[in-house]
Formats: C-alpha cells, sequence, structure tokens
C-alpha cells in the first residue's frame, strides 16, 4: 500500500505542468550538440567582450545582501524562478546570474566558525572582521560588555559614502535596527539591544545606546531608511497605528521618545502612502511598514504592503537625483528567516523578489557609473538532491523511496531545525501532510527549535565599475574595499588624483551610457 501510494504521488508530480512543459519544450532540442554548442559559443562571445575591463569611476554603490542566501538557496530559487513562469527551471537566469563577475566570500567571525549575521554586517559594511553578535565594532569589543564599546567603534562604507556628499540609503525586508542594516550606521556590542527595552540596566547606566536610537544620531540624515521595526520608535505601550490595542505590536521604548516624531521629514507606514509620493520632491524618507519584521513575501497583503522592488524603485529615484551619487544597501533579510524556521518555500520565494528587485535597480542604474555587488552574509544547512528528474518541482519528492525505511522523502532537506518529527517512533512519512505548503517545515536530521547556519563560502556577483576586483577568493571584510575603491571614498579617495590633480579613473559619461543601455534594450 505505501509502495502504490508513492507512485501514485510519483506519477502527479511527473505529469505536472512543469514537467509536462520541460519534456515539450526542451526534451527534442536538447537531444541535438548543435544547440549546446550554440549555446556555449554565445557564452563565450559574451565573455570575450568582458576582457575591455570597466575601470571608470563608480559614481553610485549599491550592495544587494541576501541574508542566508547560501549557494544552494541561489541554485533552487533560480530553479523556483523558472517554474514560476512556466518553465523547467534549471536553465532560467536570475538576475544576478548575468552579473559578469563570480567570486567567493569567507564568512567566518573573528571567534566563530559559522558566523552570525551582525559579525558578517560588519565586515562587508566596515571592511574588518569582528565578533558574532556584535556591530559596527571590532574584535576588540566583547558581546553584551558595554564597557568595550568604546574605542573599538568602526565606521562602514555608508557613512564613507555620506561623508564624500553622496546620498544614502537602507531598504530592508526585516526590522531597519535587525543585525544587517544595524552595522551601517551603529556601534554596539550586542545586537539585540533594539531598543532601550531590550538592554540591561547597567549597559544603560554606563552609557551604551539602543540601535533604534543611533540610527537617528550616529550619521544625521540618512536619505532614506525602509523596512519594519516601527515599534522600536515609540514609547512604551503607545498603541501601534496598524494593530491598534495589540500589546506585542505596541512601542518599546522605555525612555519615552518617539523617535519618528523627531525624524521631522517623510513618514510613510504603508504601501499606498510610499507609492503616492513623488520622488522628485522628497530628499528624505523613512517607511516603517510593519511593527518588527515585515511579513514574508508569500503572506504580504499587497494591498498594504509594499514589496522589496516596489521599495527598492523609490529609494532609487530618490537617491538618484543626487549628482554626486548614492550608496545603498538592500537586504532580503527574511530568506534567512524562512531557513531558520525550516520553511524552505517562503525562504525560496523570498530569494525569488529579492532578484526581482535586483532587475529593477538594474533598469534605474547604468553599469557604466553603477557598480552592483549581490551576495549573502552566510548560508544555511539547506540542500536539495535525491536524483530528482528534469523539471521536478522544486518542492517535490525525490524520485524514489527510501532503501532504510521504505518512506517518501523530498527533494529539499535541511541538516538539522524544527523539520525533524518521529511518529510512533519512526520518521513522518511526507506522503501524509502537504509538503507543497507555504509554511511546510522540510525535514531535518537533528532536531533543533531553530534551524543553523551553514558555514561554507558565499557567492559575490559583481557589475559595474571595477567590478573585476571581485575575483578568486577573499574574505568577506574585502568586498566594502572594493567599493570604496571604485567611488573613491573613504580612506580610498587619493587614488583618484593624479599628480596634476585630474582623476585617475574615468567618470562615466552618462550620455553613452544611455546610448549603450537603449542598444542593448533593442538586441
Amino acid at each position: 500500500q505505501k509502495t502504490s501510494n508513492f507512485l501514485a504521488l510519483i506519477l502527479l508530480e511527473r505529469l505536472s505542468k512543469y514537467n509536462l512543459i520541460c519534456l515539450l519544450q526542451y526534451t527534442e532540442q536538447e537531444k541535438d550538440p548543435k544547440f549546446w554548442n550554440a549555446w556555449a559559443q554565445r557564452t563565450l562571445k559574451n565573455a570575450l567582450t568582458l576582457q575591455e575591463l570597466n575601470k571608470n569611476k563608480a559614481k553610485n554603490l549599491i550592495l544587494f545582501l541576501g541574508d542566508g542566501m547560501g549557494i544552494p538557496t541561489v541554485t533552487a530559487a533560480r530553479i523556483l524562478k523558472g517554474q514560476l513562469n512556466g518553465q523547467s527551471g534549471e536553465e532560467t537566469q536570475l538576475e544576478m546570474d548575468k552579473f559578469p563577475f563570480v567570486s567567493l566570500s569567507k564568512t567566518y567571525n573573528t571567534n566563530a566558525q559559522v558566523p552570525d549575521s551582525a559579525g558578517t554586517a560588519t565586515a562587508y559594511l566596515c571592511g574588518v572582521k569582528a565578533n558574532e553578535g556584535t556591530l559596527g565594532v571590532s574584535a576588540a569589543a566583547v558581546r553584551s560588555q558595554c564597557n568595550t564599546t568604546q574605542g573599538n567603534e568602526v565606521t562602514s562604507i555608508l557613512k564613507w559614502a555620506k561623508d564624500a556628499g553622496k546620498s544614502v540609503g537602507i531598504v530592508t525586508t526585516t526590522r531597519v535596527n535587525h543585525a544587517t542594516p544595524s552595522a551601517a550606521y551603529a556601534h554596539c556590542v550586542d545586537r539585540d539591544w533594539y531598543s532601550d527595552n531590550e538592554m540591561p540596566v547597567e549597559a544603560l547606566q554606563a552609557g551604551c545606546k539602543d540601535i533604534a536610537r543611533q540610527l537617528f544620531e550616529n550619521i544625521p540624515n540618512i536619505d532614506v531608511i525602509m523596512g519594519g521595526g516601527r515599534k522600536y520608535m515609540f514609547p512604551k505601550n503607545m498603541s501601534d497605528v496598524e494593530y491598534p490595542n495589540i500589546l506585542k505590536h505596541s512601542g518599546t521604548r522605555k525612555d519615552g521618545r518617539n523617535l519618528v516624531q523627531e525624524w521631522k521629514n517623510h513618514y510613510v507606514w504603508n504601501k499606498t502612502q510610499l507609492l503616492s509620493l513623488n520622488p522628485n520632491n522628497v530628499d528624505y524618507l523613512l517607511g516603517l511598514f510593519e511593527p518588527g519584521d515585515m511579513m514574508y513575501d508569500l503572506e504580504r497583503n499587497t494591498e498594504s504592503d509594499p514589496s522589496l522592488t516596489e521599495m527598492v524603485d523609490v529609494a532609487i529615484k530618490i537617491l538618484k537625483k543626487n549628482p554626486s551619487g548614492f550608496y545603498l544597501l538592500v537586504e532580503g533579510g527574511r530568506i534567512d528567516h524562512g531557513h531558520h524556521e525550516g520553511k524552505a518555500k517562503q525562504a525560496l520565494h523570498e530569494a525569488v523578489e529579492m532578484d526581482r528587485a535586483i532587475g529593477r535597480a538594474g533598469l534605474l542604474t547604468s553599469d557604466h557609473e553603477t557598480l552592483t555587488i549581490v551576495t549573502a552574509d552566510h548560508s544555511h544547512v539547506f540542500s536539495f538532491g535525491g536524483y530528482t528528474p528534469r523539471g521536478n518541482t522544486i518542492f517535490g519528492l525525490a524520485p524514489m523511496l527510501s532503501d532504510v525505511d521504505q518512506k517518501p522523502f523530498t527533494s529539499i532537506l535541511y541538516g538539522n531545525g524544527p523539520g525533524y518529527k518521529v511518529i510512533n517512533g519512526a520518521r513522518e512519512n511526507v506522503s501524509a501532510v502537504d509538503y507543497k505548503g507555504n509554511n511546510y517545515q522540510a525535514q531535518a536530521a537533528v532536531p533543533l527549535n531553530a534551524e543553523t547556519h551553514g558555514g561554507e563560502d558565499v557567492a559575490v556577483f559583481a557589475k559595474g565599475p571595477l567590478a573585476h576586483l571581485l575575483h578568486g577568493v577573499h574574505e568577506q571584510n574585502y568586498i566594502p574595499h572594493v567599493m570604496a575603491y571604485a567611488a573613491c571614498i573613504g580612506e580610498y579617495r587619493e587614488h583618484c588624483m593624479s599628480p596634476s590633480g585630474s582623476a585617475g579613473l574615468r567618470p562615466a559619461f552618462s550620455i553613452v551610457a544611455v546610448i549603450l543601455s537603449a542598444a542593448r534594450l533593442l538586441c
């Protein structure tokens, strides 16, 4: 009976629209060697054009950070993107796949082989490796020890860009005071000090500041800030505008400050307000769309909550008005949360949405003057395998039973996490549950309340001025140094000036960029 049920499930999967399209669209042409040879030759021709390197000075800098987006996640997201478009999936290109330069980043923290998002953020934003759990401080600082903060602060590329006269922005799907965005502006020995409510009394008495407060005080006039985290900006128990009288969403601040009121610039808290803005009339924007993290894209209210792509679109349109250019940090932060919860479907849809945002950014900028980098802070113990056939839905079953317990298993599995389930002393039979559901927790080898990060290297995709400097295998803290060098900011201002006082790097000529961009669109 078990075997027949399993075979029925497999048959349904094989007859799914993905497999059917795969069989009809790809099988015949892929049997011909000319198909593969022609594809490779087109790729080679394109690669040969990269020999003329882009050595322009970068006017604009964009960093897309997929939190927890390890290489297996990138591959699975690629397949999902294709399948969402009615294709087999494997042959699809993500927007990041189109970037000409790819390298690997070593993600370890100074005190951790498998890192956390705070120490890694300090690396790829501030240019120095740090201890896990700490933000914007060197490895001399000790987590949760307030008295190790002073004298160990390190500044970020966002500040270097602001000091150089560029506009700067932060867009995230997490709280704006979560680990990744916080390292851009905060100096904090504990990533969990979101507001003064989460801080120990001793730390407050010693003069340490919460992260939300630092967002508004450390780098005055950050031009664009968008994400979640509303409750950390308001006085304790102040009712939330979207979820009135729900205590867990109410304000948390013990100091009584209303940081949003102190902002004194454009503030929005829903999609309608955001999209009604005319970017030409907005210089500074604070958008806080949820009390905590923003909703998963699969669960997002499309009427009231903006997508990451929509936030990026508005952010770039505001920032690009500055003739000196801009720096923008974009985080697809809930990829990480989906994996921690063992909910691969949520994580992969978050990754696909970030890829859409990458595409939108590409349409709004030019590679001739904008250095764009896509990377991850760390990986996860997420995998997919099981000898699945071409076009198998990414959330589907492997095409065989386990030869140990004679039960089916999904292609996607975790090394550890909440998906570990034992029923009557044996592994759960996935054919009895909805393994394609949005919140299905994929099976895990080791039981944990939350799945863990992975320790392997992550990919770094780069395009634009001096993108070729991201090659081979590098320490994670190398990334902001490349970005600063390309834009002539921070410690890298002088190399852009020759003895005669002229720029050592060529400025990108906008008219040329426009013509070449138009030509690409016409091809």
